[in-house]
């Protein structure tokens, strides 16, 4: 995957790190020339090009038109939206990503504006600690859709609605599905027949709206 990385601050930086020991072909421009010589500690020279990533001039000496992906992470919500544009409607690169740094600009990351995914860190960092603050058991594993939907994994409680009950009895969110039941180490497939037991570890893929739903079906009665 030929990746061109817009910004050369922290994330940037780390992006490309990661990026280089997956065996990706790797730029990244970065505008300032005191933070050159700092990324060329941890990437190689050839890397790293000192330029403005809102230039089209700068992007097409980079290599953008074999590029498969660019992802725009500046801590400048304007030269991130100028460069996802460009990347997508000037030079049409496959996929786009542009990070928000404040998220009241966060409306403006859309397809129009050429970006594919808009990731926005306050956004993200705040709802984890919202998460966190969470008296559940629920855990999530992984969000997709952009967060629309997660793979979670919760243990069921002895005083559960669930606990002791066939899975075709149970009344499951209509936005959820069981994934698979962990019970002692076992894997088992959650068919209708299977009786779900206390300390279960069930794994299902839910929507935001019906993970409480679930959430209550698999945990303690209060």
């Amino acid at each position: 995957m030929r990746v061109i990385v817009v910004g050369g601050g922290k994330v940037g930086r780390h992006l490309a790190m990661l990026l280089l020991d997956e065996g990706h072909w790797v730029r990244i421009i970065e505008i300032s020339e005191v933070q050159v010589p700092r990324l060329h500690r941890y990437l190689p020279e050839e890397v790293v090009i000192l330029g403005n990533g809102a230039d089209p001039d700068t992007l097409e000496a980079a290599g953008i038109r074999r590029a498969d992906v660019l992802a725009a992470v500046t801590g400048e919500d304007d030269a991130n939206l100028v460069a996802t544009t460009l990347a997508r409607f000037e030079f049409h690169v496959p996929r786009v990503i542009g990070r928000v740094n404040n998220p009241l600009n966060a409306w403006l990351y859309t397809p129009e504006m050429g970006v594919d995914v808009a990731l926005d860190q306050a956004n993200l960092v705040g709802r984890l600690i919202m998460e966190e603050m969470s008296m559940g058991d629920m855990l999530t594993l992984v969000k997709l859709r952009k967060g629309q939907f997660a793979l979670v994994e919760e243990k069921v409680d002895v005083r559960s609605p669930a606990a002791g009950k066939a899975i075709s009895d149970l009344p499951l969110p209509s936005d959820s599905v069981l994934a698979v039941v962990i019970r002692k180490g076992e894997l088992l497939i959650p068919r209708g027949d299977l009786v779900l037991q206390p300390a279960d570890e069930v794994i299902a893929v839910v929507s935001n709206a019906a993970r409480a739903e679930l959430d209550a079906l698999l945990s303690r009665v209060e």
